[in-house]
């Protein structure tokens, strides 16, 4: 424990975490009254962040006194005070450098305020907006991100699954001739794997893709097979189909930028186990373009959505043109989808449900909060699989990034749990183009 700091809060550091003020250990944190007004206007709706305004809150509620606009209401032992800046506070340092009257300026008024009220003790704006940290800056102010659930490793996303290079022949050949496996004891490299991890062995005269099983305590091999119609081209996607076809790994992460084709693999695994669930569930999550709410959109809630789903139904077309358009497979994936066996639709459909013996595939799981994952994920029932993909470098949400993102906070979160595995894509398949232009652009 340092010298005790103060905080001010950006509006976005709530709606990204409600539970944020319990994260800043016996250091005070301040609240300008422009957040709670900023926040009053989120709490209508079934989004994420609705629900985040709402709890925050009736947080705040259960604190209020006449010492939390005064003195500060007490967050709890060993923890710090909890104040609200309240009225219009003035700055000339703020208004000379920006005259405009809006919330991010009077916000950092707000720190300006706690600064000059209490000089000898550091006063941080924390905020997820990268404008108004650089703005704070250039009037000097100290400002930070809020890093409480960022993930310090996360750059290993930029490389493919492990590569053991020199083993011993022998070993693979009894890989390869083994059906229950080699134990885990054997194995020299052992120290460095993850439950559920893929990997190549390599020695001067042979290799195999291999799979450390945590359920059986032994190294594996992995075959290449097809799921639906879909066969891997390469490595990785074997190893994706392998934890895919498991029954025994519940939940799956697959990254990997545009056309490596996490989705599709995702798809056609689910399909391949059609009669081991009662429903196939695929969701994506809507990020509105230029800043609109699907609410400008012609149609009722499925018209108005449908456009957003349209990447999914291209992945279920991919599957059907494996097949005759007459054949068995065919009807059975339009019967499915007529009985409502095979579903797809947004993520904010499927809120507050509970998902028994289901395989639910949540698309585009990058643009997703690490509260929102955890809410997913604590919707699975008995005999539901649940699979996660996305491309970490693609977020479209303003507030998220690489490392804050809830696909990444749940893969370093799970990386121990025998019943997660994860496979990050490195090879575009899709076309030389689309992989050409992943590489360059």
């Amino acid at each position: 424990m340092g010298m005790k700091k103060n905080f001010v809060l950006d509006t976005n550091v709530i709606l990204h975490d409600y539970n944020c003020l319990r994260n800043f250990e016996e250091n005070d944190i301040y609240l300008p009254i422009v957040v709670l007004e900023e926040l009053d206007k989120f709490k209508k709706g079934n989004e994420q962040i609705n629900f985040n305004a709402r709890e925050f809150v009736r947080q705040i509620d259960e604190l209020t006194d006449d010492d939390l606009f005064k003195q500060g209401a007490s967050l709890g032992q060993g923890m710090g005070r909890l104040f609200v800046i309240t009225g219009s506070v003035k700055s000339d340092r703020v208004r000379d450098s920006f005259p405009e009257h809006k919330p991010d300026h009077e916000i950092l008024a707000a720190v300006d305020y706690v600064e000059k009220k209490q000089p000898d003790v550091k006063t941080t704006l924390v905020t997820k907006d990268i404008n108004l940290r650089m703005k704070a800056r250039s009037i000097g102010m100290h400002c930070e991100d809020y890093i409480t659930d960022k993930v310090v490793n996360a750059d290993i996303f930029e490389h493919s699954n492990q590569t053991f290079d020199d083993m011993d022949p022998a070993f693979i050949d009894r890989i390869y001739s083994s059906h229950e496996g080699i134990n885990i004891d054997e194995f020299p490299h052992k120290d460095q794997l993850h439950p559920n991890e893929c990997f190549v062995l390599r020695s001067a005269r042979n290799s195999v893709l291999a799979r450390y099983n945590p359920f059986t305590y032994t190294i594996n091999r992995v075959l290449k097979g097809k799921s639906y119609g879909i066969e891997p081209r390469n490595a990785e996607q074997s190893f994706a189909l392998e934890v895919l076809n498991d029954p025994a790994v519940k939940l799956v992460a697959l990254t990997g930028k545009a056309g490596t084709g996490k989705t599709l693999l995702a798809l056609a695994a689910s399909l391949a186990q059609m009669n081991e669930y009662k429903q196939i569930l695929l969701a994506r999550p809507i990020v509105a373009l230029s800043n609109k709410d699907i609410g400008f959109l012609p149609g009722d809630a499925k018209e108005k959505v449908a456009p957003y789903m349209q990447p999914l139904f291209d992945n279920l077309n991919v599957i059907k043109r494996q097949f005759a358009a007459t054949s068995t497979e065919v009807k059975r994936l339009e019967e499915m989808q007529k009985s409502e066996q095979l579903v797809i639709e947004a993520l904010a459909f499927i809120r507050g449900r509970s998902l028994s013996e289901t395989f639910c595939i949540v698309d585009e799981a990058q643009n997703l909060t690490p509260h929102e994952i955890k809410t997913i994920i604590t919707r699975a029932g008995e005999g539901t699989k649940m699979v996660f993909t996305g491309d970490i470098q693609q977020i479209d949400q303003p507030y998220l990034d690489s490392e804050s993102n809830g696909l990444v906070y749940m893969i370093d979160r799970m990386k121990d749990q025998n019943l997660f595995a994860h496979i990050n894509l490195m090879k575009g398949e899709r076309s030389m183009l689309s992989e050409l232009a992943s590489i360059l652009m």
